[in-house]
């Protein structure tokens, strides 16, 4: 049996859910929250915190169970939109592995989220005095299957009818 190629993708799904939610496990077992720590000087820092909200601690304040559930159903239904654009949608190898980042990185916040309520972060970035709010590895994807998606949006190819 022949997988469509699309779906050979999800090994990068798949790997960004594993990388994440271990790089997520190791931090929570090993330090508390709040825990800091100086990587290279005044650049990047290894920190332990959680996020209830969305990007950039969007709703972290809410205290709201309504907030929590519709956090998870909408993630649930961006990961099934994301699915089905691997699968069906058109798009060169660029879109694809930025749809494989967005779901695997989609799906490693969700999981952290119905798992605990809230988003483990462990990465902070400081430039200056301006500090990137902390991420992890499942942001890290989005962030770049974003980006891959756009570069492809903008810049592919006129691809042959039928053709994907």
């Amino acid at each position: 049996m022949r997988l469509p190629s699309r779906l050979r993708w999800l090994w990068l799904t798949l790997t960004i859910v594993v990388l994440d939610r271990a790089t997520k496990a190791w931090f929570e077992t090993q330090t508390m929250e709040g825990w800091r720590h100086e990587v290279v000087r005044h650049f990047i820092y290894l920190v332990r915190s959680s996020n209830p909200g969305i990007a950039f601690s969007l709703f972290a304040d809410s205290h709201s169970p309504w907030v929590r559930i519709l956090l998870v159903g909408g993630a649930l239904i961006v990961i099934c939109a994301l699915a089905w654009l691997l699968v069906a949608g058109q798009g060169g190898p660029m879109a694809c592995a930025g749809l494989a980042l967005l779901l695997g990185g989609a799906t490693g916040n969700v999981t952290d989220r119905i798992m605990h309520g809230a988003v483990t972060d462990f990465f902070e970035v400081w430039i200056g005095t301006y500090r990137w709010p902390a991420f992890n590895v499942a942001d890290s994807a989005i962030t770049i299957g974003a980006i891959l998606v756009i570069l492809d949006v903008l810049f592919a190819r006129e691809r042959p009818p039928g053709r994907k």
